[in-house]
């Protein structure tokens, strides 16, 4: 009965919650997803960030609007470029 209580808690916080793919050229290893993800993290609204280099991606969760200017502006700050949306 815990488990179903604390389940209908959090669901309107992931009724919030969306996510966002995006394409990052320049990533290349552990660092650069490291520097990427910092960035991104520091953005208001922003709950999680996991960038892959290999696939040269970045997965953002966020539980307010997030405008894709914010996040290039966060891409540029690390020294990589946002490519778009997935």
């Amino acid at each position: 009965m815990v488990l179903d209580k604390r389940a209908s808690k959090e669901r309107p916080l992931e009724e919030h919650m969306s996510t966002a793919v995006f394409t990052v050229s320049g990533m290349s290893c552990g660092h650069c997803e490291k520097s990427v993800s910092e960035e991104i993290s520091a953005l208001p609204g922003v709950t999680g960030v996991s960038a892959d280099a290999k696939a040269g991606t970045v997965t953002v969760d966020f539980e307010q609007p997030l405008a894709d200017e914010a996040v290039r502006s966060a891409v540029d700050e690390a020294g990589y470029q946002l490519v778009g949306r997935v």
